[in-house]
């Protein structure tokens, strides 16, 4: 008897064994499935509806300290404690306590909880849940996912170890060599190596010189393998080298530090504002192309280009814009001037040349458009610290009925007005009058003096010829005073002439009307060309379409109403003639100005 009580009291204590091991055993039979309750899934770990779902079984592996087993709410369970682990086929479990629940193959984790995937990706944290049929885990308290390539931590995680992919949407923190990037809600594929955020990003990157670029979005696809992030709405980039970048689009290579950036892209530094449908920049190089609208902003002095191609390098302080005739826009108070060229050149100051003089270089082809002022020659440049205007190799000048013409020229402004025109060389100025005679001035250099943006008075300064008409009531010719002179002035009042004065050694003598022929009316040299003169349309381009005023429609007269009759008869017309309109008043011709 007493060997009989000994050998039942050992057989007891071994039944939970042998149950134990029947049921983890490779290839045991689980128990019989039990209605299960669904465990948190993501769009990535769903199933078809009515799809059945079965995995291998969990297995628990030696070691664990204690195991007790029961039934709790009818669910058949085992508490675990104590240097706890599981595998099912290339993931391991690990944590202090678990519960097993045997007809759901499913464990809930507690303390110190890690999972661990073909070692190479881990995840930790102080409480998990691990379905065995879907393979999914759900991590949550200081979770931290380690790969060899970043450190993702969160306070939850959602983890699809079929598909390995991560999700969290309770805001997560991603860390690499060479990066830093916080955001709402991250989705990452851990064998491609690509994550994808949303909400709230913002990513700092860190280059091998220590210098930092930070970035911040709504919605980004950042690929941990080439460091390449994608973008995919208001993306805004502040580098280390005072400038920002703004897209809608594009990509960004966090080693590199190149841009790719479409839809409204901006590059802004502290005194210019870059942008283009597309913008292409070099943050190491500070090199950015923006093609497709393309323009330059000067915050300072307010002057915009505009071009289909602009180009620009930051260390020498260039931008340069061609393509579809570029167009200058600079307004000076009330008055505007356009300037449009196969090639613009801006030069502006660099980082190390803070000195540098802010200049503007047009070629070839140059038109000028400014109010009653108009341009043209071959090469421009724009000293815009000075405001003032070269121009090269054959230019010309209207204002108003004056033609201005010589082998270069200046235009010096004042307070944003134009205050001298200046000609060297074979200059030669025409004026028609009102009777569309031509008046003319030549010399070795001419001074046009203006006054609010309009021709005041000329002084013509070495070897000074002239020919003006002299005018009855700016109607009938009659005659012409043709003069030799070393200097001449002539005076101008409303865009007219007014006053002529010969100021050293003068020659003059009047040509009667009946006498006047070609040879005593033209000076050597003389050439109108109003064909030449620019318009806005042909100025301003495509690039300042916008700015032409279009005339305002003239409204409709209204219909007339119809009497009402009884009945809704119309009334009869009237037999009675109608009166005779009284005659318009024939327009008055305009008054003739005294030239």
């Amino acid at each position: 008897m007493p060997l009989l009580r000994f050998l039942s009291f050992w057989l007891l204590l071994a039944l939970p064994a042998l149950s134990l091991y029947a049921q983890t055993r490779p290839g045991a039979t689980p128990p019989a499935r039990r209605p299960a309750q669904p465990a948190p899934q993501t769009s990535a770990t769903a199933t078809q509806p009515g799809t059945p779902v079965k995995g291998t079984p969990v297995q628990l592996l030696p070691g664990t300290r204690e195991l007790q087993g029961g039934v709790f709410n009818g669910v058949k369970i085992r508490k675990l404690l104590g240097n706890v682990s599981f595998k099912q086929d290339d993931v391991f479990l690990y944590c202090d306590s678990a519960y097993q629940y045997l007809d759901r193959n499913e464990i809930e984790a507690f303390s110190n909880v890690r999972i661990v995937q073909s070692d190479t990706v881990t995840i930790t944290g102080d409480r998990g849940f691990y379905d065995g049929d879907r393979r999914t885990a759900r991590m949550m308290g200081n979770v931290v996912m380690r790969d060899p390539r970043m450190t993702l931590t969160t306070s939850a995680l959602d983890y699809n170890l079929t598909n390995q992919t991560a999700y969290y949407t309770t805001g997560g923190h991603l860390t690499d060599p060479q990066n830093v990037l916080d955001s709402q809600q991250g989705y990452y594929d851990t064998r491609s190596k690509v994550f994808r955020f949303r909400q709230d990003i913002h990513l700092v990157s860190t280059d091998a010189k220590g210098a930092q670029t930070d970035l911040r979005t709504d919605t980004l696809t950042f690929n941990t393998i080439t460091k390449i992030a994608y973008l995919d709405g208001p993306t805004r980039i502040k580098g280390s080298q005072s400038s920002n970048l703004y897209a809608e689009k594009g990509t960004y290579n966090t080693i590199t530090r190149k841009s790719d950036f479409r839809f409204n892209a901006k590059l802004e530094t502290p005194g210019y504002l870059l942008g283009g449908d597309q913008l292409a920049y070099d943050e190491t190089r500070q090199e950015g192309l923006a093609t497709g609208h393309a323009s330059l902003l000067s915050k300072k002095d307010n002057v915009l280009l505009r071009g289909d191609v602009g180009r620009y390098w930051r260390t020498l302080g260039r931008t340069k814009l061609y393509g579809s005739r570029p167009v200058v826009r600079n307004i000076s108070g009330k008055d505007t001037l356009y300037l449009a060229a196969d090639t613009l050149l801006s030069v502006e100051a660099r980082p190390t040349r803070v000195s540098q003089r802010p200049v503007l270089y047009a070629w070839p082809k140059v038109q000028i458009f400014r109010g009653a002022m108009q341009g043209r020659c071959d090469s421009l440049t724009y000293d815009r610290q000075d405001s003032i205007i070269y121009l090269n190799r054959d230019p010309i000048l209207w204002q108003a009925h004056n033609q201005l013409v010589s082998d270069s020229m200046e235009i010096r402004q004042k307070r944003g007005q134009i205050d001298q025109v200046r000609l060297f060389s074979k200059a030669f100025v025409i004026d028609e009058d009102t009777l569309h005679n031509f008046n003319q001035v030549k010399g070795r250099n001419i001074l046009a003096y203006f006054k609010q943006n309009r021709i005041n008075r000329i002084d013509v300064l070495g070897n000074a010829e002239s020919i003006f008409y002299a005018l009855d009531g700016d109607t009938v010719t009659t005659g012409v005073n043709k003069s030799l002179s070393g200097t001449i002035r002539v005076s101008f009042q409303e865009n007219k002439i007014n006053k002529i004065s010969l100021l050293a050694k003068p020659e003059a003598a009047f040509i009667p009307p009946h006498e006047l022929n070609e040879d005593n009316t033209r000076l050597k040299g003389y050439n109108w060309r109003p064909t030449e003169r620019p318009t806005r349309r042909s100025v301003f381009g495509k690039h300042f379409a916008s700015d032409i005023k279009k005339p305002k429609a003239k409204a409709k007269p209204k219909p007339k109403a119809k009497t009402p009759t009884k009945k809704g008869k119309a009334a009869p017309r009237s037999r009675k003639p109608a009166s005779p309109k009284r005659p318009a008043a024939a327009p008055k011709a305009p008054a003739a100005s005294k030239r």
